[in-house]
């Protein structure tokens, strides 16, 4: 009987400790700190294992066709988790398969590694980095990620002058939709790919016109995001200060309804005879 009734005081003061451990665990703060564990491992089994090494063999050496592409593509969404440049990737898928599967691969990992990294920033990352999106430019961004995702999402792949982690990352903390996100980023990443990938398939011949169309393709479009990127940072600027300045407008009206002073006006209600003397002057004469 004893030991019963110790089993039992035991088990309740053990509940509320699971119960505290199982919250801090769950916290935003620890889930943040998980997605920058699984970051920085990622990354560091980048470095230390140099899938570049593998590429230069062929990928993988003991297969080919569309098995040796399908693995290909896996990896490469792997690696743009992992911070990989996406150019380099696609360079590599052209060398390796060609144009037409090559860019089938590449947007297929392309598509895979950013659904991956808006998941992880998604579930880890924003509840513990929305309460931080402070100031008018960030909340300005916030707000056009959230209520335009595709078409915002869409612009951003269609001009590089975003790289591509900080965009995932960016759109997962915001409120853009999964599907919004993933149907942007193929699409909008298929003009670039493909001059990459193009380019790589006639690495070997430099000088030939679809080597040198890619390669202008890719410098008017690397300069384009960046006028674009610098003409949408001083839009997004001047809309926030409209957001700003109509909150504070919208404020001041609000304070001046809720004013009794001019709603009710006690001073003339107080004063019968000065109301009276107002509307009939001629009245007493």
């Amino acid at each position: 009987m004893f030991d019963q009734a110790t089993r039992a005081t035991a088990a309740r003061t053990e509940t509320p400790r699971t119960v505290r451990c199982a919250r801090a665990l769950m916290s935003p703060w620890s889930r943040l700190a998980l997605l920058a564990v699984v970051l920085a491992s990622a990354a560091t089994a980048v470095l230390l294992y140099e899938p570049q090494k593998m590429l230069a063999d062929g990928w993988p050496p003991q297969l080919d066709g569309l098995t040796a592409a399908g693995l290909f593509g896996v990896a490469y969404g792997l690696c743009t988790v992992a911070f990989v440049p996406r150019p380099i990737l696609n360079l590599a898928a052209g060398a390796l398969f060609g144009t037409v599967l090559g860019l089938t691969t590449s947007i297929g990992g392309t598509v895979l590694g950013g659904g991956i990294s808006f998941a992880l920033g998604r579930l880890l990352g924003q509840d513990a980095l929305r309460p931080m999106l402070r100031g008018r430019v960030l909340l300005a961004a916030d707000g056009v990620l959230s209520r335009h995702g595709f078409r915002s999402m869409l612009a951003i792949r269609l001009f590089p002058g975003v790289p591509f982690a900080a965009a995932n990352y960016c759109a997962a903390v915001s409120r853009m939709r999964y599907l919004s996100f993933l149907s942007a980023t193929g699409l909008g990443s298929i003009p670039n790919t493909l001059a990459y990938v193009i380019a790589g398939s006639e690495a070997k011949s430099p000088t030939s016109p679809a080597f040198l169309i890619s390669a202008g393709f890719i410098v008017v479009t690397s300069i384009a995001g960046v006028v674009v990127a610098w003409c949408k940072r001083h839009s997004i600027g001047r809309s926030a200060g409209q957001e700003t300045g109509s909150e504070a407008e919208g404020a001041r009206v609000h304070s001046l309804v809720k004013t009794p002073s001019l709603v009710k006006a006690p001073s003339l209600v107080k004063a019968p005879s000065l109301v009276k003397a107002s509307v009939f002057p001629l009245s007493n004469k």
